[in-house]
């Protein structure tokens, strides 16, 4: 025979240790600034950024590194006053590719660099010239716009040597 009350009792403690665990759960969804939870958003800072200067009127190259400390994100363009296309290029076993966007991994880097992957300036407003300076901005998903200055180097610039 069984008590009465007994039911209703077991039921309550059920009822009160699945909210009890519920408001823990969701206390642990909370912001409190600390890396862990910042994890999904992007610190990204760009470095290295040059552009040879071109040989001819139409176009250019331009190189940069992104160091990502935080979570990934995605280069989806570029924009530029010294040109109304700008386009992002891969170069793999001596061919270059049109790409729409380059990933920018959590925790890592994205390299725009001679011989890999570079900008492509086509139907140049002007002919930068050495020592010019060429604005920049790059668009990414999650950081938004961010806005580089881009020196104008020699031709033959190699950042490896600096000459």
């Amino acid at each position: 025979m069984s008590r009465p009350g007994a039911p209703s009792r077991r039921l309550a403690g059920r009822v009160a240790l699945t909210a009890t665990a519920l408001a823990l759960a969701l206390a642990g969804c909370g912001s409190d600034g600390s890396p862990s939870n910042n994890a999904g958003k992007p610190e990204l800072k760009i470095t290295g950024a040059y552009m040879p200067a071109p040989v001819m009127d139409t176009m250019a190259a331009g190189f940069f590194t992104v160091t990502n400390s935080g979570g990934a994100d995605t280069l989806t363009s570029v924009t530029s006053d010294l040109a109304p296309d700008v386009t992002l290029h891969s170069t793999k076993g001596g061919a270059m590719e049109e790409q729409k966007s380059f990933a920018v991994p959590a925790d890592g880097s994205l390299d725009f660099a001679s011989g890999g992957n570079h900008l492509m300036f086509e139907k140049l407003t002007h002919k930068p010239l050495e020592g010019e300076k060429v604005s920049v901005t790059l668009h990414f998903t999650k950081a938004g716009a961010v806005k580089v200055s881009m020196p104008v180097k020699s031709a033959t610039y190699n950042p490896k040597t600096g000459h």
